[in-house]
């Protein structure tokens, strides 16, 4: 499965790029992804989303194709409701095996991020408001990662932009071999 046509179909149905043809020019898009399930098109209390950056190389993984949609979901999806008005969110895929999905939002503690992997567990008190999550979305992430064989690696940024960056490493995919000449004698 191609992770990086994943994350491209995903983001045409999760972050707005724009008003389609014939929406006025205040619409944000598609408020759902192609996937499963709400995701929201828009920072809450904005109504337009984040910047979206792509740097996406062929990745081909090996696995569940219905669980990795919802890993690259709900990494997508993460990155949408915890970020910021004006934010910024970065996916990367390399054909060395990696999706990284970076975004901007509140600063994190680094010494809370692993908490955030627990299910339930949320970096502050709901608020039980629309489109709220309930504390799950990393810890599937988690779970599907680890089902794959992958690594899981989730590092706060530090301010003033704070978010978090995830980096997902699946086993079996690597780099395009280089060749190498033998040394001239």
């Amino acid at each position: 499965m191609d992770l990086a046509a994943l994350a491209e179909t995903e983001l045409a149905g999760t972050v707005p790029i724009g008003p389609e043809p014939g929406e006025p020019a205040g619409s944000v898009g598609p408020a759902e992804p192609t996937g499963s399930g709400p995701v929201p098109a828009a920072v809450p209390g904005s109504e337009t989303g984040p910047a979206v950056v792509r740097d996406l190389a062929p990745l081909t993984v090996t696995g569940d194709r219905a669980l990795l949609g919802h890993l690259v979901r709900n990494l997508l999806a993460n990155a949408v409701r915890h970020n910021r008005p004006g934010g910024r969110i970065t996916v990367a895929t390399s054909a060395g095996g990696v999706l990284t999905v970076t975004n901007t939002g509140p600063v994190i503690d680094p010494a809370d991020v692993p908490r955030l992997l627990e299910p339930f567990r949320r970096r502050a008190e709901r608020q039980h408001t629309a489109r709220e999550g309930a504390g799950l979305g990393l810890s599937i992430v988690a779970s599907i990662a680890r089902a794959h064989g992958a690594r899981l690696v989730v590092r706060a940024n530090p301010g003033p932009g704070g978010g978090l960056t995830v980096r997902v490493r699946f086993p079996g995919a690597s780099a395009p071999h280089r060749s190498v000449s033998p040394p001239a004698s």
